[in-house]
């Protein structure tokens, strides 16, 4: 690689880092036949997470960090004094060709800021999948950042080489959007997502191609002063109206020359990790956006304990359950226990009345369940459910930092 090459990488890499959107999950499985490249099965897409569930697998860049919009929050807005640097359509082919060539990575994730038009910079992020398909023959993940303001046909043509769209909802309110950046419009972003939304819908009912992995979105966290519950009804309202794959939560992160109606510190990543948990709740417990409301003190997750636990500590009338009677809908608010613990715990329990060794087999929380739960031979004693001080003994210990 030649060094004007390398300096576009690592500006335009590391300009990228703050999108958080990038998991591959969901991708068909495909495997490249003779004269093609890459795959998504067996020594396909690695999944590599940080501790705060960023996918770390692919090829993550921008196209370009010049931008026309000047979003306060943004690094790379026009206003910004960053260094600046444009990839060629060919030069992003290159990359992720031979990058995957030396196993570097095993997909690419694409997004750009906007320069000249929406329209333009949509069609060049098309390009580089369409380039990568049809003259590489590469069958890799692909996930393009969609630009909400581009015409529906320029989304359409990319929906059909990508794995996976995305368009950021940036913030959770229209006020917050119109304060921070004035020159986008939610209601534009809101019916780009849906208009994606539809055009899945039709492709997967016509059997046709259309981004199969679906659309994910992001949401930028403490940037202002919306509470954890607005912002789990804000995901509750998009998986439900757009039948989104996953909304991604990105802390805010105080930027160089920033505006000053910006926060001056990060809120503490233990609040994206919270939201990631409520979200859980949401997609796979069964929970209700009132119900995670409900697990929230004055509208904000607390921090010393999960949202499942906060929820449980709050309803300790419904408990313990009995993991021998329970149906699955409690069982899963009991903290503790997971999806598939419950799930093994179901079937385990049609053969034999379970004990509580037997549960400590089938979930490594059983610390947390004990006060929540009754085995054939356990039943919580002294009143241990509505001890004051379970919630002090439940709590996550408080994090140290290290150098290391």
């Amino acid at each position: 690689m030649d060094e004007a090459l390398a300096k576009k990488l690592r500006i335009l890499a590391d300009a990228a880092k703050y999108d958080a959107s990038c998991s591959s999950s969901g991708a068909p499985k495909r495997t490249a036949g003779k004269g093609e490249l890459g795959s998504t099965t067996g020594a396909g897409i690695c999944h590599a997470y940080t501790p705060d569930g960023r996918c770390i697998s692919l090829l993550k860049i921008l196209l370009t960090n010049y931008c026309l919009f000047d979003c306060a929050y943004c690094v790379n807005r026009r206003s910004s004094n960053v260094q600046r640097a444009k990839f060629t359509v060919e030069e992003v082919v290159t990359l992720t060709v031979e990058f995957y060539k030396r196993n570097y990575i095993e997909g690419l994730f694409l997004s750009s800021g906007i320069i000249k038009s929406p329209d333009h910079t949509m069609e060049l992020l098309t390009r580089v999948a369409k380039s990568l398909r049809r003259d590489h023959g590469f069958r890799g993940y692909i996930h393009l950042k969609s630009i909400p303001e581009a015409s529906p046909w320029l989304i359409e043509e990319a929906g059909l080489y990508a794995d996976r769209l995305s368009i950021n909802v940036e913030l959770p309110t229209e006020v917050s959007l119109a304060r921070l950046a004035p020159e986008k419009d939610g209601a534009v972003i809101q019916h780009a997502i849906q208009q994606i939304g539809e055009r899945i819908v039709e492709a997967k009912a016509e059997k046709r191609r259309f981004s199969p992995a679906g659309q994910s979105t992001q949401v930028i966290v403490g940037a202002d002063t919306t509470t954890d519950e607005a912002l789990m009804r804000k995901s509750a309202l998009l998986y439900g109206s757009f039948n989104l794959k996953r909304v991604y939560y990105s802390a805010f992160s105080p930027i160089p020359d920033g505006s000053t109606i910006l926060p001056l510190k990060s809120p503490p990543l233990q609040r994206e990790h919270r939201l990631y948990q409520g979200d859980w709740l949401l997609r796979y417990y069964g929970f209700t956006p009132d119900d995670v409301a409900d697990a929230t003190e004055d509208g904000m997750f607390a921090l010393d304990v999960d949202p499942k636990l906060a929820w449980a500590l709050k309803h300790r009338a419904h408990f313990p359950l009995d993991v021998n009677r329970a149906d699955r809908e409690w069982l899963l608010r009991v903290p503790g226990l997971g999806a598939r613990a419950v799930d093994k715990i179901i079937r385990a329990r049609r053969h034999t009345r379970l004990r509580l060794e037997d549960i400590a087999r089938l979930t490594s929380g059983l610390k947390r369940a004990r006060p929540f739960l009754i085995a054939e031979d356990y039943r919580p004693s002294g009143g241990l459910t509505d001890r004051l001080d379970l919630r002090a003994r439940l709590a996550d210990p408080p994090k140290q930092l290290s150098l290391f």
